[in-house]
């Protein structure tokens, strides 16, 4: 096959015919291509008075080489497949254990299977079906299950997100395409393979998820939910078995930590058994909401309803702080995503329509020691800390502000339109719960973002309280082997500090998997 870069078409020609037109035109109509497959597409909005979508594209045709041969704007389509290796000779006395259910957990647990591994996964929270009934029970009263909600449970926090499957991470190795096909054979739309801004869906994702199960139990996995790890049993520095919800112990030679950055706990398991672990700088900040036409005007201009709804990424740096958007949810919510007893945080979150009618995303800043100390738990403590005055602050409902309130340290009594939040909400002065150091940086983004994108700050929008878990404040270390230096502990994804979102925390797992396929054969 050939791989034709920059093919550009007019929005109002964004059709089969028409891309085959201007393939064709490139070689002078000499080779009659009638089919393609799409490897990228975007949307090229530089231009607001131009807009056209871009391709990449993979062409067959009877004249490969005399194409090749005499255009230089084409290539051979490169090998994208991926391969897992097993190189390893030492034999498997137990069957691994891999513990969270998240991205890291499931493709770790989904390649290990695969190839003959029969992983054990344990899950402190509930399987999805029962998850989402607990979470909108929470929605709707604010009792919160400490075990199974927005962070926890099966398919992890992500599950509860916006399924955006975005990463700068280099792929040299097929790893995030492994990722996508996987997720399209379980029933994801096939358009993630090749949109810049490869979406799910929560609402798809939830089924997507329940299917990588099934997959991962009929290729010899195992799964328990409700089972929560507890304990960690050391022996001659090497993990010797696990104990699960204080009562069941499980031998264990090779653990596989896939926890998710909210499982405070298993921090101070691992200091407990003195594994290696440093704090990391994080950031923190709000969620604001737009109502999407505003952003789909402001950056498509008077064609904005011929094209999907609008994303943005913004940065801004105030002196020796960096302030960005993150996790930004075209026709979306804002979620209550506390999953800790007087703690409260906030997340976005799209269903594959995009069809809320409102824009939300985290603008965030970010801190580091010099704000919250060097010891390894400061972090975690400064995190905890905001998310305690966040809830006190409404009595854990989420606390609302329009941004003009915002700027003039006052308390908002009627919103600027319709919010759409999943969750119980109430006025509050947000420069209340974020030190004067947040806020300020904030306040100046804002003024920064609305030159970039007309009516961000001046149309009044709505903030929201307070977005704190944006990574982990912790790092596990681990070596080259990718192990900690207990002997068998294996540490992967975000909560273990290595990842950030569904995509890299799916190719940290099969990372993972991969350094292990390196040591040990398949269990028999």
């Amino acid at each position: 096959m050939i791989r034709i870069n920059n093919i550009k078409v007019n929005i109002d020609n964004n059709n089969q015919k028409h891309i085959l037109k201007k393939v064709n035109e490139l070689f002078n109509n000499k080779y009659q291509i009638d089919n393609y497959k799409i490897v990228k597409k975007s949307i090229d909005a530089r231009n607001i008075n131009n807009i056209c979508y871009v391709y990449t594209l993979d062409i067959n045709s009877d004249y490969e080489e005399d194409i090749l041969n005499k255009y230089k704007f084409v290539n051979k389509t490169p090998q994208e497949t991926y391969n897992f290796k097993i190189t390893g000779t030492n034999k498997l006395s137990n069957r691994p254990i891999i513990i969270g259910c998240g991205p890291s957990g499931l493709f770790l647990a989904y390649v290990l299977a695969e190839n003959g591994y029969k992983p054990l996964i344990f899950e402190r929270g509930d399987t999805i079906d029962k998850r989402v009934i607990k979470v909108e029970h929470f929605f709707e009263t604010n009792e919160l299950d400490k075990e199974t909600n927005i962070q926890f449970g099966e398919g992890g926090a992500g599950t509860f997100s916006d399924g955006k499957l975005n990463t700068l991470k280099n792929d040299k190795n097929n790893r995030m395409k492994k990722v996508f096909k996987t997720f399209v054979e379980c029933g994801a739309d096939e358009s993630i393979m090749y949109e810049s801004h490869p979406h799910i869906g929560t609402d798809v994702l939830r089924k997507v998820i329940v299917n990588m199960r099934n997959k991962i139990i009929s290729m010899g996995g195992e799964f328990h939910f409700n089972s929560k790890l507890t304990d960690i049993i050391v022996k001659d520095n090497k993990v010797n078995s696990i104990i699960i919800n204080n009562t069941d112990t499980y031998k264990c030679d090779n653990l596989f930590l896939c926890v998710g950055h909210s499982a405070r706990d298993v921090y101070y398991l691992l200091d407990k058994i003195n594994v290696n672990m440093t704090n990391k700088p994080f950031a923190v900040g709000i969620r604001v909401m737009h109502k999407q036409e505003l952003i789909d005007k402001s950056l498509y201009g008077k064609n904005y309803q011929k094209l999907p709804h609008a994303n943005y990424k913004l940065t801004y740096n105030n002196n020796s702080r960096g302030i960005y958007s993150f996790c930004m949810c075209p026709g979306g919510y804002v979620i209550n995503a506390s999953s800790d007893p007087g703690h409260l945080v906030i997340n976005g979150m799209s269903n594959f329509k995009r069809d809320s009618g409102c824009a939300n995303s985290a603008i965030i800043v970010t801190v580091g020691p010099k704000d919250y100390g060097n010891n390894l738990f400061d972090g975690l403590k400064y995190q905890e800390n905001l998310e305690e005055k966040c809830f006190k602050a409404c009595n854990g409902l989420i606390p609302v502000q329009n941004y003009n309130d915002y700027v003039k340290n006052i308390v908002s009594n009627k919103l600027s339109f319709k919010p759409m939040i999943l969750g119980k909400y109430d006025y509050y002065d947000l420069n209340k719960i974020l030190p004067d150091y947040i806020n300020d940086s904030l306040k100046s983004a804002f003024i920064d973002f609305d030159k970039k994108i007309k009516g961000f700050a001046s149309s009044n929008p709505i903030l929201l309280g307070i977005e704190s878990r944006t990574s982990s404040p912790i790092r596990i270390v681990r070596n080259d082997d990718g192990e900690t230096n207990i002997s068998g502990i294996y540490p992967c994804g975000e909560g273990a500090g290595y990842a950030g979102g569904i995509t890299t925390s799916a190719m940290d797992g099969i990372v993972e998997a991969e350094k292990f396929a390196s040591k040990y054969m398949p269990f028999n």
